[in-house]
């Protein structure tokens, strides 16, 4: 089985041809001919490889009226992922191998194509007391074990997991929050949570876990992954302990690149997410640790809901917010457009990082790489529209932006899995 693509533009490259066979990159030169390969015009778009998302929530089983994997591996698909880490906070949790097994079967027979990685508990039930079943999970295909959702506030367990899960190559991805310091918030802690009345969540509830977990890292000499960072201070602390040789990688989601707490004074549930908008500074300080390497990649926190649960008082609103759909747009909107970085090194925190930190082929167009790769226009102007959304979670709270860059089509080992109509 062959594919060509024909007159596309690779970044860092120029224009060339690519093509596949088998599902891998068998070639890419300028001016490729091969009458065996079944053709595609890519119309000066840009070849990118598919996108990697390190963090989602497919929400099933259990969860299926929020999201489930047939319509969350559609969603992923039209947002230009062609792989996703699903956490573990389903109903029955996933902290065995059965419900890992009826993940990835389901994802095989009735996904849209999509590679879906499950992610496995730290602790069973997610209670944070005892450790899960990390070997069957991980015999079973997990790729890291995670409580996201819920914090791993006992810091020997965290320890036991580090040092159990690097027995079968799994690394934690920690959602550091002090649930303590968090004091039941529900939005950053400043200016606008006092002029809203709204009970407001301090950021040293996420630095001191984000300390505590490079300590922790440093001691063990093993990784740890840091979940969603949002704040300026927990850029600082990564990069420090980068500097020193820890093995710690982190990610940051579009969301915080895109949104302030200003966007809170609407009162508009939407903008409730786990942790909390921040302020303009703290969008600078990830922007700069993505520049610098600090934040080694972009996560959506893809996090469905429906929306009986999201248009309610806001302190009684669900967090989440749906971001298949926008990943792409929202950070080239925020890094490439405006003149942060290229879409070259773009491709580097959407791809090629996330791809390295799960040790999978792909997230690179080269010879030997899976063919997960996507056809993109860069500069097309569009509206974001919640109401099309192929997720069943329509909970954004940038239904109405116009943002630039679009994914035409996206493939999976040179299979076409969507294309834009």
């Amino acid at each position: 089985m062959k594919l060509l693509v024909k007159n596309g533009i690779l970044p860092g490259r120029g224009a060339c041809d690519m093509l596949v066979e088998d599902g891998r990159i068998a070639k890419i030169e300028p001016n490729l001919e091969d009458a065996d390969a079944q053709v595609v015009d890519a119309q000066g778009r840009c070849v990118l490889p598919g996108m990697v998302d390190l963090h989602c929530h497919l929400r099933d089983p259990g969860l299926e009226y929020k999201e489930d994997i047939v319509s969350g591996t559609r969603a992923a698909a039209a947002g230009g992922f062609t792989t996703v880490c699903c956490m573990a906070n389903t109903d029955p949790v996933n902290d065995n191998a059965v419900v890992t097994g009826y993940i990835l079967n389901k994802a095989k027979t009735e996904g849209s194509g999509v590679h879906v990685y499950p992610i496995g508990a730290v602790s069973k039930g997610l209670k944070g007391e005892t450790m899960a079943e990390i070997g069957e999970m991980a015999r079973a295909g997990i790729v890291a074990i995670s409580d996201d959702g819920k914090p791993i506030m006992n810091a020997q367990l965290l320890r036991r997991a580090m040092e159990y899960g690097a027995a079968f190559g799994m690394t934690v991805f920690d959602h550091c929050e002090d649930i303590h310091l968090v004091n039941k918030g529900v939005m950053n802690e400043g200016y606008n949570s006092t002029l809203l009345g709204l009970r407001g969540t301090t950021r040293a509830a996420e630095e001191v876990q984000i300390a505590r977990d490079a300590i922790l890292a440093e001691t063990l000499n093993l990784p740890i992954h840091i979940c969603h960072v949002s704040t300026a201070g927990g850029v600082r602390i990564i990069r420090e302990a980068k500097a020193r040789g820890v093995k710690i990688t982190a990610e940051t989601a579009p969301h915080y690149l895109a949104g302030t707490d200003d966007m809170v004074l609407s009162y508009n549930a939407a903008t409730k997410v786990n942790p909390p908008l921040r302020l303009t500074e703290d969008q600078d300080a990830l922007i700069e640790g993505l520049c610098d390497g600090t934040i080694d990649a972009i996560a959506t926190d893809h996090a469905p809901h429906h929306r009986d649960e999201k248009e309610v008082e806001y302190n009684l609103a669900l967090s989440g917010i749906s971001g298949f759909e926008t990943a792409f747009a929202l950070g080239m909107e925020a890094l490439v457009h405006a003149h942060h970085m290229s879409l070259e090194d773009y491709v580097k925190v959407v791809s090629t990082n996330p791809a390295r930190i799960l040790g999978k082929n792909c997230g690179e167009l080269a010879v030997g790489k899976d063919a997960d790769f996507l056809l993109v226009d860069p500069n097309e102007e569009w509206c974001i529209d919640s109401r099309k959304f192929l997720s069943k979670g329509k909970n954004t709270p940038f239904h109405g932006t116009m943002v630039h860059g679009r994914v035409k089509a996206t493939f999976v080992g040179g299979k076409c899995i969507y294309r834009d109509e």
